[in-house]
């Protein structure tokens, strides 16, 4: 029986997949409450958690010492990149031979199954195919359009398969939160929670002319998003992000030096993870300031050689500070972020 399907497009994610790199050389810390990233006398982040982690509220961005009091039996792990790229490699290799890919860091990529004649028998086969050859887990997401194929992946973790048939994208929607939709953050949501929006379903079936006076020309936009219209393609070109950037508004206006290297320190790492994750490093570092009357400008620094690491990208961010920060200055907001990215040459990474 051939399909019906104008686009298939399938969404793999890598089930914690740092996690389960690590288990792959130590089974012996399977089923433990496990962490890879920073340690929490180190002011880390975690990068990675298991699911056993996970259910006691430990989650990836969190600070190391937040994970640990939430689990106090907490088993922590450092990353090896060699091993997360090498798997990665492997895992990206194998996807390349059913179809055109789209890789979107070192753990998910799109791939498009369009050209295949039952594109559910092979997403079906794909996620049993990567973990019979790579012995690490997968979730996949098959729509036709690569935002409902992601959100699809996420639906069943570990280990899901969730097929999203022609026509059905809008129901599977529905009952979801908005903040599943690509594009829609805390902020976003906020707002359309003003306007009695919470979920997909709401959000499609809503007024037009409120959303467009809430968000302009946005509006359109959004409730085609919230009803699974997505036209973006699978591109087998990688477009570089041109920066990468945390940053932290306080509640309140804060002045104390210790607090404020902390958020540093943990704004730093999860940059170094997001650029490790796409396999990019940065030739400039920057810090966001603003105080507390809202006076906000940015610093920045160029480095040579290039960075991906924590401690690189944070030596670099406190040197910013330090040189911008008045001792006592009341600050609103701090961000750290890093830009001109590339892909790295050979032996260029000071990680290894």
């Amino acid at each position: 029986m051939t399909r019906n399907w104008p686009r298939a497009i399938l969404h793999l994610d890598m089930d914690a997949f740092y996690v389960n790199v690590h288990l792959l050389d130590h089974p012996e810390d399977a089923g433990a409450p496990l962490v890879v990233g920073g340690r929490p006398e180190g002011r880390g982040v975690v990068a990675s958690a298991s699911y056993e982690a996970r259910r006691f509220g430990v989650r990836s961005a969190m600070p190391a010492a937040t994970a640990l009091r939430l689990c106090p039996n907490l088993k922590f792990a450092d990353h090896n990149w060699p091993r997360i790229k090498a798997c990665s490699k492997q895992v990206m290799n194998l996807l390349r031979e059913v179809g055109p890919l789209e890789q979107m860091s070192v753990d998910e990529a799109y791939l498009d199954l369009s050209a295949q004649e039952q594109p559910e028998t092979v997403a079906v086969a794909l996620r049993r195919r990567v973990k019979e050859e790579t012995r690490l887990p997968a979730s996949v997401g098959l729509a036709t359009c690569k935002l409902v194929a992601k959100v699809a992946s996420d639906f069943d973790k570990p280990e899901g398969g969730t097929i999203v048939r022609p026509g059905e994208e809008e129901a599977f929607l529905a009952p979801l939160a908005v903040r599943v939709i690509w594009g829609i953050g805390p902020r976003t949501a906020e707002r359309l929670a003003t306007l009695g929006v919470e979920t997909c379903g709401q959000l499609a079936q809503a007024d037009l002319p409120p959303l467009q006076a809430a968000f302009g020309r946005q509006a359109r936009s959004l409730q085609e998003r919230a009803r699974g219209i997505d036209r973006r393609p699978v591109s087998t070109e990688r477009e570089l992000p041109k920066s990468i950037s945390q940053e932290r508004t306080f509640a309140r206006d804060v002045a104390a030096a210790d607090y404020l290297q902390q958020k540093l320190e943990e704004m730093a790492a999860t940059v170094a993870q997001s650029l490790q994750r796409r396999g990019l490093v940065a030739h400039t570092v920057s810090v966001k300031f603003r105080w507390a009357d809202f006076t906000t400008f940015t610093r920045q620094k160029s480095v040579s050689p290039p960075l991906d690491d924590e401690t690189g990208i944070m030596r670099q961010a406190e040197l910013i500070w330090r040189e911008n920060w008045p001792p006592g200055q009341r600050m609103r907001l701090l961000g750290v972020g890093v830009s001109n990215l590339e892909e790295p040459q050979a032996r260029q990474l000071t990680l290894f």
